[in-house]
């Protein structure tokens, strides 16, 4: 009995052993963080086209048409098209954005947050707005915590890049929708509106 007794403890610290080991190995991933003061900040855009709203969106308003106005490549990585809860994976999964709110000529979507990156809260929003019955308004709005960054210089320069982001993808949708053709590109560009690392 002596013996079994001493034969059982001795797996039951060397199971302890072997699971403490295990576990120091394979760290958890450090979760996302926010910014410590938030700095909200929006971004709204619009452009008129010269077509009737539902032509506009017909054209431009698909979940994944992100890669022709903007120059992503895009695939549907979950749910359906233009469904709330559908994930689009853009530039070969460097970025993933859900759609959380939609219309018949809308869609809202976010960015979930990412283990070991600050949460800048980046949400958008794609609309079509019938002006007359051959114009159409698109408005494409952003919000994001500018608290993320580093400093007022980085905060202005952000602030300026998704400006010209954004307005380019407004420029490319208003060519696409009224018939037109767009240049070819040099590259392609990153986060959900064309950033390098991965950021929109």
């Amino acid at each position: 009995m002596l013996n079994l007794r001493k034969t059982s403890v001795g797996w039951a610290v060397a199971i302890a052993a072997a699971t403490s080991i295990g576990s120091a190995q394979t760290p958890a991933p450090a979760a996302a963080s926010a910014a410590p003061t938030p700095m909200y900040f929006a971004f709204p855009l619009e452009i008129v086209v010269n077509k009737p709203a539902a032509e506009v969106w017909a054209r431009v308003g698909k979940y994944c048409d992100i890669q022709e106005w903007l120059g992503l490549t895009c695939t549907l990585s979950s749910g359906k098209e233009g469904e709330a809860g559908a994930v689009r994976s853009l530039n070969n999964g460097a970025i993933q954005e859900i759609i959380v709110g939609k219309s018949a000529m809308s869609y809202t979507y976010a960015q979930p947050a990412r283990p070991g990156r600050p949460y800048d809260m980046y949400h958008g929003t794609l609309e079509a707005q019938a002006i007359t019955p051959t114009t159409t308004k698109l408005i494409y709005t952003v919000v994001i915590d500018e608290g993320v960054q580093a400093d007022d210089a980085a905060r202005e320069a952000d602030k300026a890049r998704r400006a010209t982001q954004f307005k380019t993808a407004l420029d490319n949708m208003k060519i696409l929708a009224e018939g037109g053709t767009l240049p070819q590109r040099q590259g392609r560009g990153g986060r959900g509106g064309g950033q390098v690392r991965g950021q929109q």
